[in-house]
């Protein structure tokens, strides 16, 4: 089974950062995604905002408590993760996305540190494939970006566009 949420969007409002008893850190973003619909028959642009609550923790919490504040673009993946709970009687029920991996984008000015961050299984960071920071003994790193070298298919002088191998 897959529980995969891949979002990019812009932060609604500054991050909640807290630190619970056992010194964890976790921290709560909203997030704001807008989907821009064409009708032809109007010839008008019309626009929808949805609204997610993305929870993040430990070392993401800290890169988000470090440089994430509302207006920032981010890119999310996670998964979802639905709750319910009771207060004077009344149930109440959400939805949120546990992120594993988050990403800083827009401008420089925007977010002062480029780059993206992981959550680990256990322990530490993983570089990610498109670079970013990598912790080490609670040391941020700045990786060697290096140009990704192009693959190039070979062109055969026979090869028909139409005859695809499968």
């Amino acid at each position: 089974m897959i529980n995969k949420v891949i979002l990019v969007g812009n932060v609604g409002l500054d991050p909640e950062v807290r630190t619970l008893e056992t010194g964890v850190k976790v921290a709560r973003v909203r997030l704001a995604t807008t989907e821009r619909i064409f009708n032809r028959q109007t010839n008008e642009t019309t626009e929808h905002t949805e609204w997610h609550t993305i929870t993040l923790w430990r070392g993401l919490a800290e890169v988000v408590d470090k440089y994430v504040r509302k207006g920032s673009q981010i890119y999310v993946e996670g998964s979802l993760r639905s709750r319910e709970w009771e207060r004077d009687g009344v149930k109440h029920y959400a939805t949120e996305i546990v992120a594993d991996d988050m990403k800083l984008l827009g401008r420089r000015s925007d977010n002062p540190q480029q780059g993206g961050y992981q959550q680990p299984a256990q322990g530490g960071y993983q570089q990610p494939a498109q670079g970013g920071y990598q912790q080490s003994q609670n040391n941020f790193q700045q990786p060697q970006y290096q140009q990704p070298a192009q693959p190039q298919a070979p062109v055969m002088p026979n090869d028909d566009p139409d005859d695809l191998p499968f």
